[in-house]
């Protein structure tokens, strides 16, 4: 019984600081193409033509209450949600992301981004150049440490129209189609200092 009593306090101790709610305002995610990058260093020539990937990104900031005194949080996760063209049929199909960052600063802008393959690209518009088109919305929800915070609208972002969008009846979930986050594309070592670091994935 002591042992029990002496755990409950140490964790009730414990818990303030790990488990303040924390606050995050993100923009309005861009969205772009850029080709596949050269990173064969010194491992021999071959040739290859570049593809297009299509890139979103989504800049945000962590704000704690003053009595947390950490410079950072422990988890971000950002739940990504993307229209494309049906590739099935008509209309738009949603495709879904969720990448988990850990380690993420306090009061710092840093981003997180999600990605079209080159395959995918041509499996949904035909062609092997990137075309934004194929695109119709892009947003989200970004929670601190797990927690989603109602009075916190700022955790909401989109391309356009109102957050939300995504649980429309008139879209239907594609699976066939995967959204990649950056670690999951050979950009996972560029521009390393502007992104979240991603939790990885357990295999």
């Amino acid at each position: 019984m002591l042992f029990s009593t002496a755990a409950l306090v140490a964790l009730s101790m414990a818990t303030p600081l790990y488990a303040q709610a924390g606050k995050v305002s993100a923009s309005d995610p861009k969205f772009d193409s850029i080709q596949s990058p050269d990173v064969g260093g010194n491992t021999g020539v071959k040739n290859w033509k570049a593809k297009d990937w299509l890139e979103a990104e989504v800049k945000f900031k962590v704000e704690m209450p003053k009595s947390y005194k950490e410079k950072f949080v422990d988890s971000v996760t950002v739940k990504w949600f993307v229209a494309i063209k049906n590739p099935s049929g008509s209309g738009y199909a949603l495709l879904e992301k969720e990448v988990t960052h850990v380690n993420v600063a306090v009061d710092e802008d840093v981003y997180s981004s999600v990605y079209l393959s080159p395959s995918a690209i041509m499996r949904i518009s035909g062609r092997e150049r990137a075309s934004k088109s194929v695109v119709s919305h892009v947003g989200g929800e970004i929670l601190v440490n797990g927690n989603s915070i109602e009075t916190n609208k700022d955790r909401y972002f989109s391309s356009k129209g109102k957050p939300g969008w995504w649980v429309s009846s008139k879209l239907s979930r594609y699976d066939r189609i995967p959204l990649l986050n950056k670690n999951e594309t050979p950009f996972k070592f560029l521009w390393w200092d502007r992104y979240a670091e991603i939790k990885p994935e357990r295999r």
